[in-house]
């Protein structure tokens, strides 16, 4: 199976230049929890992706006035992607070993073309894929322990 036949095509997508009150209205008014950053609506250029986690525990959290706050400081630049050629199984790992729930999909020129996320998966026949992608993506990440300076 390839992503193209799970992946949500044409996905809604916030420019570089928007505030945060303007990324978190569309976010809301679209029922979702994430959104691809681009450079301008027709080319549709991968700039990063923005969530309602970074708008909410980043933004806000400091005190920041969404009306005047652009995302473009708070997204995560250079996300992982796929393309819609590749397979399924190659996509799934990667969203096991970077532990993330959805993974944009980019055409050769790093235009944004689809989405791929977690509960598409689920559309798929294979149970077992998705109960092992939930599992790795929900593991807590590796914390390392280090011993304070010695004095």
């Amino acid at each position: 199976m390839r992503v193209r036949e799970l992946m949500t095509q044409n996905p809604v997508c916030c420019l570089l230049s928007d505030v945060a009150q303007t990324v978190a209205q569309i976010l809301r008014d679209e029922d979702i929890g994430s959104m691809p950053v681009v450079s301008d609506g027709e080319q549709k250029r991968l700039e990063g992706i923005i969530t309602d986690r970074d708008l909410c525990c980043r933004m806000v959290a400091q005190g920041l006035d969404p009306k005047f706050t652009p995302i473009a400081a708070y997204m995560t630049r250079n996300p992982v992607t796929c393309r819609a050629e590749q397979s399924l199984d190659s996509c799934v790992k990667l969203m096991q070993v970077h532990q993330i729930r959805r993974i944009l999909v980019v055409d050769q020129d790093a235009r944004c073309i689809g989405i791929l996320a977690q509960a598409d998966l689920t559309r798929s026949r294979e149970s077992d894929k998705v109960q092992r992608t939930v599992a790795e993506i929900s593991k807590p990440s590796e914390t390392i322990i280090t011993a304070p300076d010695a004095a």
